[in-house]
């Protein structure tokens, strides 16, 4: 055979070669984004929303995650958790200001049985850190369970653009926050003197930057706009006690009522609404909650949501 004929015959072969290894990937992701489909379609057979009561809170905990497909069905092995609870206060966890320790305990607990690698913790504090994150008493019991527990680093906060912000264009965002695979967000359901409850949107202030006062004010519309970019993959509202007045911080047993309850959510918007109950109100009472389903950033259809109530 001459030269020529060769490279021809090679040339041949090199494109069917490339041929098969391009088909190779696009079969290879078909399957994949078929996969992607079917886990979605799967997901429709759980509740959007599960609502326990009457439990202590990893009873109320395990009992939701059960309903809602497990913890392995938000954490993946080797993801990067970040576990936001409330640890805003300088209270006990029988005030109500903060969330419940056994509560974030347990999800570090279920986060690592899944296969996490690692587990944070973090909150912009307004009291003391010290003081919060050892009065709350979620540093201890985290910490005793493989959680890393941090304080916040004020030169951690990265601006990030709000693409679907209304008057905030961009936001600062504690890098650690973004730097996870994967976020758990852990509000315990409370009153709250300017906003009128705190739940998930709400709590998420622990890791966003820049002055409060500056988010208050306009807050309805502020907080939709910043917490459009940085939703988490599941929401789990603490409504084991809850603060009934004189919120945020509380401080009289008089504020407290024990209603041992869990909300759980993959949709925080969703997990909000929920609730509103709890304290008597609906959306229309909550301007933030109402502007937040009204722009879009509920994950299910509000109006249709389905939610399944356990009583244990």
């Amino acid at each position: 055979m001459k030269r020529r004929d060769v490279l021809k015959v090679l040339g041949t072969s090199l494109l069917a070669l490339s041929a098969t290894s391009s088909m190779g990937k696009l079969f290879a992701q078909a399957a994949n984004d078929a996969s992607g489909a079917a886990a979605v379609g799967a997901g429709e057979a759980f509740p959007d929303v599960v609502w326990v009561e009457n439990g202590e809170p990893e009873q109320l905990l395990i009992a939701a995650l059960k309903e809602i497909g497990g913890m392995s069905r938000f954490i993946s092995k080797g993801d990067t958790v970040v576990v936001k609870p409330n640890i805003g206060w300088d209270r006990t966890v029988e005030q109500a200001a903060n969330t419940n320790p056994d509560l974030v305990a347990a999800i570090v607990k279920e986060c690592l049985n899944a296969g996490a690698a690692k587990v944070r913790i973090f909150d912009r504090t307004c009291n003391n850190p010290q003081r919060c994150y050892g009065n709350s008493g979620i540093q201890e019991k985290a910490e005793a369970l493989g959680a890393e527990v941090t304080h916040i680093d004020n030169d951690r906060f990265t601006m990030i653009p709000l693409k679907k912000g209304q008057i905030l264009k961009e936001w600062p965002i504690y890098q650690d926050y973004l730097d996870a695979t994967k976020v758990i967000n852990v509000p315990i359901a409370k009153h709250h003197g300017m906003a009128k409850v705190t739940l998930g949107m709400k709590n998420l202030m622990g890791v966003m930057g820049g002055t409060r006062g500056d988010i208050h004010n306009s807050f309805a519309d502020k907080i939709v706009d910043i917490t459009s970019e940085i939703l988490p993959a599941l929401t789990i509202i603490d409504a084991y006690r809850i603060l009934m007045n004189h919120g945020p911080q509380g401080g009289t047993a008089e504020d407290v009522k024990l209603t041992k309850t869990l909300i759980m959510s993959h949709c925080t918007v969703a997990a909000d609404h929920a609730a509103l109950p709890l304290f008597g109100l609906t959306p229309d009472d909550v301007e933030y909650v109402k502007n937040a389903a009204k722009r879009g950033l509920n994950k299910v259809a509000i109006d249709k949501m389905n939610m399944k109530r356990i009583n244990l």
